[in-house]
């Protein structure tokens, strides 16, 4: 149906990427595909080449999400950004979507819905699951505030918090996010303050009860 698509998987685990070109290639047998495992590889070759989809990873090494959305949107302002993330989409989808990604997959979901989002992304340039349009209709007929605890950080703030958890130390995640470790105590320090928590456990419970 689209002989000569052009998609780009941005992802920095081996395994996620062959599964998803083998998908890709059953679905889409005459698609153009190509790999990257980091965002400075993914900036690297959304110079050089052009695509017409790009499948990205959320928490990859040597940059972050935001960045790589406004880099795309910057040097290929017609490629499409479908996020492809094992988090909750209830909570985290629309919040790349307001980053600038035209839409969400999760990385759990069938090879059917995988199809559905490739060619949702192609023809109509998004991709919205029915669990996240269910949960966009509720907040837009409910205009109360979301109480979800997570719902007060920032993204940034959402992806140090969920860093944190990993265990990685300040300088890890230093490393891994471009960030001065000095920075990445004042996010720790915003989070542990907007959650009303004093340690990294009870970080880890929040996480677990709303993530």
């Amino acid at each position: 149906m689209f002989p000569q698509v052009r998609i780009l998987i941005a992802d920095d685990h081996g395994i996620v990427r062959m599964g998803m070109v083998q998908i890709i290639k059953q679905l889409k047998p005459h698609s153009i595909v190509a790999e990257v495992d980091d965002y400075k590889s993914l900036y690297n070759t959304v110079s050089k080449e052009q695509f017409d989809l790009v499948i990205l990873d959320v928490n990859m090494p040597n940059g972050s999400l935001q960045e790589a959305i406004d880099f795309i949107k910057l040097k290929q302002p017609n490629l499409k950004i479908l996020v492809f993330s094992s988090q909750d989409e209830h909570l985290y989808a629309l919040r790349y979507l307001k980053m600038g990604a035209h839409g969400f997959l999760n990385k759990l979901s069938s090879k059917d819905t995988i199809d559905n989002a490739i060619d949702s992304m192609i023809q109509k340039g998004r991709f919205i699951s029915d669990e996240v349009k269910e949960t966009m209709f509720f907040q837009s007929i409910n205009n109360q505030q979301n109480t979800e605890p997570l719902e007060a950080l920032s993204n940034r703030e959402l992806q140090v918090a969920n860093k944190l958890v990993e265990g990685l130390s300040l300088k890890e995640l230093s490393n891994q996010l471009n960030l001065h470790a000095s920075t990445i105590s004042t996010y720790k320090n915003r989070i542990f303050e907007k959650l009303g928590i004093n340690s990294i456990p009870e970080l880890v419970a929040i996480l677990r009860l709303y993530n």
